[in-house]
């Protein structure tokens, strides 16, 4: 069963909050930046958490299984949407 949350750096992020993902990893040239060559993911509300190739690849993926529903079990006791 996949699961509605994603590991981005030590954090399980809902899905759902996910707005976008960077493409290509940041570069502003500033001297102090601390996300120099990560990846951003933008959150709702303005948030963002910054992640190398690999966990964005997974959240990628993660977003794509969801999207198409792939592996989420109803919620036990609950009853269908139908």
């Amino acid at each position: 069963m996949s699961s509605l949350f994603c590991m981005i750096d030590d954090k399980h992020v809902p899905l759902y909050r996910i707005l976008w993902i960077s493409d290509v990893p940041h570069f502003c040239g500033a001297d102090d930046c601390l996300c120099e060559g990560q990846y951003e993911v933008r959150l709702e509300q303005g948030e963002s958490l910054w992640t190398n190739r690999e966990e964005r690849d997974t959240v990628i993926a993660a977003l794509e299984r969801w999207h198409a529903g792939d592996d989420f079990d109803d919620v036990e006791g609950e009853e269908p949407w139908d």
